[in-house]
């Protein structure tokens, strides 16, 4: 299997499931907002594959969020051109992703954050050696 699509399947249904977390929505109201059956879902991430594209657009649409940030589409040329929007994506998609890492830190004092990030930053130097 091609290596770009083996990372697109691999992240389709987790991005999915990671926005529905983030959004408070079931699986089975995004199944009715998109139009498909839930058990979709669940065989999607059990057999590792992506949907059809226009299930996949029509999952996008109604998560309100774009097709490329559910497939973490490699950049391209085009992706290049609208960079803003492909940081905005990133940055969202980090922030989906760490969320509840980012409450917990909001609740340290400012000397407890700023411990807990010299220790991230010591061990991402550990892991660079």
């Amino acid at each position: 299997m091609d290596k770009c699509l083996y990372y697109i399947n691999m992240s389709f249904w987790k991005n999915v499931d990671d926005e529905l977390k983030f959004q408070g929505i079931e699986r089975k109201e995004l199944a009715s907002l998109a139009d498909f059956d839930v058990s979709y879902i669940g065989k999607g991430i059990s057999r590792n594959s992506i949907p059809a594209a226009d299930l996949a657009l029509r999952i996008a649409k109604a998560l309100n969020v774009s097709l490329e940030y559910l497939l973490e589409v490699p950049e391209t040329s085009y992706a290049k051109k609208k960079e803003n929007s492909t940081d905005i994506n990133k940055a969202l998609h980090l922030y989906h992703k760490f969320s509840s890492h980012l409450t917990e830190l909001e609740k340290l004092t400012s000397k407890e954050r700023e411990t807990v990030l010299i220790l991230m930053q010591t061990i991402n130097a550990a892991h660079k050696k």
